[in-house]
């Protein structure tokens, strides 16, 4: 099972390039009925990132959140005490991006692999921390 760290997460409503390994993936999931999720985490990182200005989209978070997860059929992971607590007893040298770290941890309780292009998730997974699938 899958889980779209915030940067895949927004290149698949941008129809951004994917790695043929991500897309593979994502896409026996879906032909298998298995769950390809989002956390809710993406929703308050696609919200900072508009609200700094970083992100420039004339669709509000919330309902680019909603539509994501709607014409994708994404589900959304549970984002519980426990896996917010976890995110700051994570194994190190670890991520120090709070939301990164609750994908990880969230990941980690789920038994996920994360899709994600970002470098040092990346890394944490190859330590065998994680697992992990480059997009």
């Amino acid at each position: 099972m899958l889980l779209l760290d915030t940067c895949a997460a927004i290149w698949v409503t941008e129809n951004e390039y994917l790695s043929d390994a991500a897309v593979a993936a994502m896409d026996a999931a879906f032909s298998d009925a298995v769950p390809v999720y989002v956390s809710p985490i993406t929703a308050w990182e696609r919200g900072l990132l508009s609200a700094h200005g970083k992100l420039a989209s004339p669709i509000q978070p919330l309902t680019w959140f909603e539509r994501l997860v709607r014409d994708s059929k994404l589900a959304i992971a549970p984002l519980s005490p426990a896996i917010l607590i976890d995110s700051s007893f994570l194994p190190a040298p670890v991520h120090r991006d709070p939301a990164d770290r609750i994908i990880i941890a969230t990941a980690r309780a789920l038994d996920l692999t994360i899709v994600t292009r970002d470098r040092l998730i990346l890394d944490y997974a190859a330590r065998g921390h994680v697992r992990a699938l480059a997009c």
